[in-house]
């Protein structure tokens, strides 16, 4: 959340805070607040898609300068969306803003946009580490604030709202917190900061009652936005009042806010404060003079609620160990399968999944990319279909009448027989969308149309019963709101799930192998393709492959080459670290020295900041694409229990390096010039680029992600692919580059008198 002015008032009056020398505590983080800070205060690279080494080595840094200090992180995180819709006007308009910042950085001038796969880097390197993580079922700033109460420790942060809960520990604003300036001796470091609590922000009011500052929030606007009436009252406010009158005497307000602290500070309580409220806005039995219903005293209160943090954490007993999924504001998490209820909480589950499952509806995260074209999202629309279609595909029985005849969606364990309704004779039929599977039962009541969805209690999703009739007669979709030229566009997305029979109720149970099949089912891909493939980089190259087959325009050759190029130099970097086992990462161990001078080669072609040479689009078009198809298939992958593992983020893809090979490759360099000296490197691009080739040319005819015309296509491809010939003829690949030119350019021009 966040309160409008309330950061700026705060900090520019520095007897708000106090410094401390921070060691020896437990310290509750803000996980969103820190990856986002890490990120943009550290100048890494945006232009080029990301540099997620760097934010890796940065994270990895700031963890290791909280454990000099004895200081104990916990991490929580937001997850889905707010289900009660109060903050989805906010999230559009910061949407929409960032669209036109992402077009701003590829025309070279100023934006801040987060490359997409950051938040993904974060959660692995905090579990490599050990660090203790919760993801939220939606937003994070409550429990965060009852746990530092429970605990009495303090929030590292950078959200205004922390400025109004009542933390006995404190809040420290990020941007005062000195990391990476470690003081002391070593055996007593600690972390100079600055410190806030709500008693020194109230004994500058003159003894404010603390209980009046969420008033001020929700008067203020915060990102939940303030009652329509609430201008109409400050501005029947006089503000000179405030400087002559109460406990504000002999001060004169400097700002907005301020005039609002100096009104409240002339109350005792905030339910004198909001008696004050009714006789201003003149209302009568929870009625405004405008004839509303709840007038703004109600709805003060109301939003006055979302800091109140008097009630214990239901956090604290599970970072105590505890393998239960805590209940309390977070409880919508339980409505999930258990196996997937601890991914989720464990931040190993997208928050794209429950948005999906919750809301139904899904905000795609802008990038930097050729605005004219098509987002790149819609590259990877098939696999998140395939994603939405696991979740929706499960039946109808938590659907149950709400307040006035609408449907409304259950939380906590009960569940309502479909019966009640007047849709469930539609339903089995209507939501499979005609794609020919309604003889196959989906969910653990395969007959009664099971449907378990975790919601906030209370919460009404709109459909009346007649609406529910009529969306039980067409295809499941899901809102999604992606990029459409710089504009913020909804779409319906119709919900198609893997042809492999996946109960998600008992996915747990499910073999691998069938897991397994499902994933590479959308991704177009099979095991045997990708036996030759080290097993941690299956599903890059599995991605790849799709990525090389279905996105709008084709890939050239050299931006293949540059990617698989950087998934080497990242092998190689992996292989490097302090502690490694060479062969613990399917590389054995060889003429290391040799290798680490093919690292330094590939290294060097980096694009360096400050180097005034003009933005590739048309590659950071290309490589959004291909950002965007491994993030949507990694959530397919967790969604389905891991069937293959996730690939360390941090050495897959950088994109300095990337686009700085790239720029070689087009001036004359070949891939076998920058590996020169290097056997490993060079068998191991050759493995990974013949696997992506025969990946993106052996399409299943019948892959439930592609279109007849496409299914057209796959088979053309599964022929082309038996005439590339063996893996086992090229050696180690050195011997191989003519063949996989020829194969590359057989590739492209089939596809191209395809779309002809």
């Amino acid at each position: 959340m966040g309160v409008q002015g309330l950061t700026t008032y705060v900090e520019g009056k520095g007897h708000f805070l106090h410094n401390v020398k921070f060691r020896d505590s437990r310290l509750v983080i803000d996980g969103c607040s820190l990856y986002f800070r890490l990120y943009f205060s550290y100048s890494l690279d945006q232009q080029h898609g990301g540099d997620y080494d760097a934010f890796s080595c940065l994270l990895t840094q700031f963890l290791s300068a909280l454990a000099a200090c004895n200081i104990q992180p916990y991490v929580v995180l937001d997850g889905g969306m707010d289900p009660s819709d109060k903050k989805f006007a906010t999230l559009r308009q910061r949407l929409q803003s960032k669209i036109k910042e992402a077009d701003n950085i590829s025309h070279g001038r100023n934006g801040s946009v987060l490359p997409i796969l950051t938040r993904d880097v974060f959660v692995q390197v905090l579990v490599q580490r050990g660090v203790p993580l919760f993801q939220c079922p939606a937003e994070a700033d409550w429990e965060i604030a009852c746990l530092a109460r429970q605990w009495n420790c303090p929030v590292l942060t950078n959200d205004s709202d922390f400025y109004i809960f009542d933390l006995p520990g404190g809040y420290l604003p990020f941007s005062y917190f000195q990391w990476a300036n470690l003081n002391g001796k070593a055996s007593h470091r600690y972390i100079s900061a600055r410190c806030y609590t709500t008693n020194g922000l109230c004994r500058w009011f003159g003894g404010m009652n603390r209980e009046l500052l969420p008033l001020c929030a929700v008067l203020s606007g915060n990102d939940y936005g303030a009652p329509k009436d609430a201008e109409t009252l400050i501005s029947m406010l006089d503000v000179s009042e405030f400087a002559t009158g109460g406990r504000g005497k002999g001060k004169v307000p400097t700002s907005r806010i301020e005039g609002i602290l100096f009104w409240l500070s002339s109350f005792s309580s905030p339910a004198e404060a909001l008696e004050e409220v009714s006789r201003l806005m003149g209302e009568d039995d929870g009625r405004s003079k405008r004839g509303q219903k709840g007038g703004l005293s109600s709805q003060l209160w109301a939003g006055m609620q979302e800091y109140n943090i008097k009630s214990q954490s239901s956090l604290a007993h599970w970072f105590s160990g505890s393998k239960a999924t805590p209940g309390g504001r977070t409880s919508g998490l339980t409505q999930l399968p258990e196996c997937l209820s601890q991914a989720a909480a464990q931040g190993l589950l997208a928050p794209l999944v429950l948005d999906t499952l919750v809301m139904h509806r899904v905000l795609l995260m802008p990038q930097v990319e050729n605005s004219k074209l098509a987002s790149s999202h819609s590259s990877a629309r098939g696999i998140r279909q395939a994603v939405y279609g696991m979740l929706l595909h499960r039946g109808q029985d938590n659907v149950a009448l709400g307040r006035g005849g609408n449907v409304q969606l259950l939380r906590g364990p009960g569940r309502v027989q479909a019966q009640e309704m007047r849709v469930q004779g539609n339903i089995s039929q209507g939501m499979r969308g005609g794609r020919g599977q309604g003889r196959r039962g989906r969910g653990s009541g395969q007959g009664s149309g099971a449907f378990n969805l975790p919601t906030q209690q209370g919460i009404n999703v709109g459909f009346s019963i007649d609406q529910a009739c009529g969306a039980a007669s067409a295809p499941a979709c899901v809102e999604e709101y992606d990029r459409l030229d710089l504009n913020l566009k909804k779409n319906q997305v119709e919900v198609h799930p893997p042809r492999s029979p996946i109960n998600l109720e008992t996915l747990d149970q499910a073999p691998v192998a069938v897991r397994l099949g499902a994933l590479l089912e959308v991704l177009g891909s099979n095991e045997s393709v990708l036996a030759p493939v080290p097993f941690h980089l299956k599903l890059a190259v599995a991605v790849t492959g799709f990525w090389l087959r279905e996105v709008t325009p084709k890939p050239p050759q050299p931006h293949l080459q540059a990617l698989l190029l950087g998934m080497v130099y990242g092998e190689l970097t992996w292989n490097n670290q302090p502690g490694a086992t060479h062969s613990q990462h399917g590389v054995p161990q060889l003429n290391w020295g040799a290798e680490r001078n093919v690292w330094a080669v590939l290294d060097r072609q980096r694009v360096r900041p400050g180097e005034r040479r003009g933005m590739d689009v048309v590659a950071a078009h290309g490589f959004s694409q291909w950002q965007a198809c491994l993030w949507s298939a990694m959530c397919l992958n967790q969604l389905l229990l891991l069937p293959l593992p996730q690939p360390q983020l941090s050495w897959l893809f950088c994109g300095t390096l990337v686009h700085g090979l790239l720029r070689s490759l087009k001036g004359g360099h070949t891939a076998d010039s920058l590996l020169a000296g290097g056997s490993l490197s060079g068998q191991l691009y050759y493995t990974l680029l013949d696997a992506v080739i025969n990946c993106s040319a052996k399409a299943d005819s019948s892959s439930s992600t592609t279109g007849s015309r496409r299914r057209g296509r796959g088979r053309g491809r599964g022929k082309r692919g038996r005439r590339g010939g063996g893996r086992g003829a090229r050696g180690g690949g050195q011997g191989s580059t003519e063949d996989i030119n020829n194969r590359f350019a057989l590739l492209m021009s089939e596809e191209d008198s395809d779309d002809d």
